[in-house]
């Protein structure tokens, strides 16, 4: 991704407040089903991993990632930024779209 759209994005995600939340059961099929909806509706999401220790969070951010066929934004604690882009998104929900 290049640095002049990973700087907006970055920018755009600041204001943003987590919209899904894994917690200590991990990984489940709701938090599959609700990242991808966010995800579509949305296209850049924040998330939120209250999970042990570094490691561990890192891997379910991966995970995330790849079931949802996004890119990762940025990463910072327990928070991560992830984006996929909808072809035809709803201009009132989506986070890019939306005049800042």
């Amino acid at each position: 991704m290049e640095n002049r759209l990973l700087k907006q994005y970055r920018a755009i995600a600041h204001k943003l407040h987590p919209i899904v939340t894994v917690g200590g059961q991990g990984l489940t099929s709701g938090i599959e089903t609700e990242l991808d909806r966010a995800l579509t509706d949305h296209e850049l999401v924040k998330i939120r991993v209250n999970m042990g220790d570094r490691e561990s969070r890192d891997a379910v951010i991966e995970q995330l990632v790849g079931l949802c066929s996004a890119e990762l934004v940025q990463k910072i604690g327990h928070t991560a930024t992830l984006l996929r882009h909808s072809p035809n998104a709803d201009p009132r929900k989506s986070n890019l779209q939306r005049p800042l």
